[in-house]
């Protein structure tokens, strides 16, 4: 967490804003502390440097998107800019700077709190993880339910920052793109690969797109991939393909061969590993759609509540 000298501050939407601090870097980003001059309200800026025109047209549609969906499982946009920081010239493209404020979550993401149990040997109970679960599943349904349907593409547990009270949000929807795509060509199969490969965590990718085929189809069911993942994580407090990641085995080899490996002698009920699997199938036409997954949730919890 770096410190900023100075009192730099930034005008965005006729509202003036003090940069405090660096909160964190990323390959296309970063993010900084900033304090609203009028309401000394905390916000998180993100600054999304765009090399090219498509790189400013992919940061917008992050913007766009988060404007349009109002859930409150989904980051709200406070508001955002754009700034030409460069100039043209035959060789290189006007650079733009896009100014996107957000709220600023002093507990973290989902990560930190994944990190913290497992420094203290701890786990979350089981009814956290279904509740945790179900606010997640429930944002991604906001997101799969827009018209065109979009996909997220980069679920992972540093993506869901989690509210005061522990509501979900889910963020960072630079990697959204339209949920349901015809691949027809090599030349189209190598370009989603492409991109996949730069904006999709390996440890919570789907197959699919780890190896697009030619004559296929993808649709939103590669984020129902990414929750059987984040499901994991909870349980288990890493990803289901931490370890093949370690040895330095092929991701792609082990998600498409869909073994998980559940740790023996868990205090968690049956029904995670059960729809862990169900969610992590490596044909992406058995897996379920979100509808499905939230529907089975809450069937979850009903029946823990009548238990109890």
């Amino acid at each position: 967490m770096g410190c900023i000298c100075g009192k730099e501050s930034l005008n965005i939407e006729n509202r003036k804003f003090n940069i405090k601090q660096r909160l964190g870097e990323g390959g296309f980003s970063y993010v900084d502390l900033v304090e609203d001059a009028q309401t000394h309200k905390s916000y998180a800026l993100k600054r999304i440097l765009c090399h090219s025109k498509e790189e400013e047209h992919i940061a917008l549609q992050e913007v766009h998107i988060m404007r349009e969906l109002d859930h409150p499982n989904i980051i709200p946009l406070e508001c955002y800019s754009i700034h030409k920081v460069g100039i043209q010239t035959k060789a290189v493209d006007i650079t733009f700077e896009v100014f996107v404020v957000i709220p600023y979550y002093r507990k973290g993401t989902l990560q930190n709190r994944i990190d913290t149990m497992k420094l203290k040997g701890e786990h979350f109970n089981e009814d956290m993880i279904w509740k945790l679960m179900l606010g997640i599943c429930q944002g991604i349904k906001a997101i799969h339910d827009h018209k065109p349907p979009y996909a997220h593409r980069d679920i992972k547990p540093d993506n869901v920052m989690t509210e005061e009270d522990g509501t979900p949000v889910v963020m960072d929807l630079g990697s959204a793109a339209p949920a349901q795509l015809e691949i027809k060509t090599a030349r189209e199969a190598s370009s989603l690969q492409d991109l996949a490969a730069e904006r999709c965590s390996m440890l919570y990718r789907a197959p699919e797109l780890f190896t697009v085929e030619t004559n296929t189809s993808i649709d939103e069911r590669t984020d129902i991939w990414s929750l059987g993942c984040v499901l994991y994580a909870l349980a288990y407090l890493e990803s289901p393909f931490e370890a093949a990641y370690q040895r330095g085995d092929s991701l792609a080899l082990a998600t498409m061969a869909g073994k998980i490996n559940f740790p023996e002698n868990s205090s968690y009920s049956s029904n995670i590993p059960e729809i862990i699997s169900w969610m992590l199938k490596p044909k992406a036409c058995e897996r379920p759609f979100i509808d499905q997954v939230i529907e089975r949730i809450k069937g979850v919890q009903h029946m823990d509540e009548n238990r109890v």
